[in-house]
């Protein structure tokens, strides 16, 4: 289904694409972390994407709760979005040599990754209000909440660490 297609006529039909738009993106982040992890020379990135590997299992987690709150079942939308920033994030990091850049390169992947989730939490969210959703509200308020804590601290790493290294 593409977006504004013709399957796509209430706020509800909208709603149920993007939370299968995220949870998609979900598992995809779930695979390419320990790539990251792998990569990462500078042991606080590794850190932290270690600890967001842990935190983005317990947002496929609370995807499904809000799946089951809706009486759906956890299905995933393919996400052009996250594959193309995960597949230049890969790109990026294919190309270059050296450690230090590479991990102010991985960390900047991140945080495009971080942006993404970010904007599709807050529609969420957003979009659970108007529809009076409110156990629902409360799991992605979760999930954002984390989503802008990584997204800090990577900035915090880079701002401190990576890119003068670099």
């Amino acid at each position: 289904m593409a977006l504004f297609s013709k399957d796509i006529e209430t706020l509800e039909d909208l709603y149920l694409h993007t939370l299968q738009d995220i949870y998609y993106a979900e598992k995809q982040i779930l695979k390419a972390l320990p790539k990251m992890i792998e990569k990462a020379s500078n042991q606080g990135l590794r850190e932290g994407f270690e600890h967001h590997l842990e935190e983005t299992r317990g947002h496929v987690e609370r995807l499904e709760k809000v799946f089951g709150e809706l009486g759906k079942d956890p299905k995933t939308e393919t996400c052009p979005a996250i594959d193309g920033i995960i597949k230049e994030a890969n790109e990026v990091a294919g190309d270059v040599a050296d450690k230090d850049v590479l991990d102010a390169a991985l960390a900047a992947a991140a945080q495009a990754v971080e942006h993404y989730e970010i904007a599709r939490y807050g529609t969420l969210i957003a979009w659970s209000q108007e529809m009076n959703l409110n156990s629902c509200v409360s799991l992605l308020t979760q999930t954002l909440e984390e989503e802008k804590a990584a997204d800090s601290k990577l900035t915090q790493i880079a701002e401190s660490r990576l890119n003068k290294a670099a």
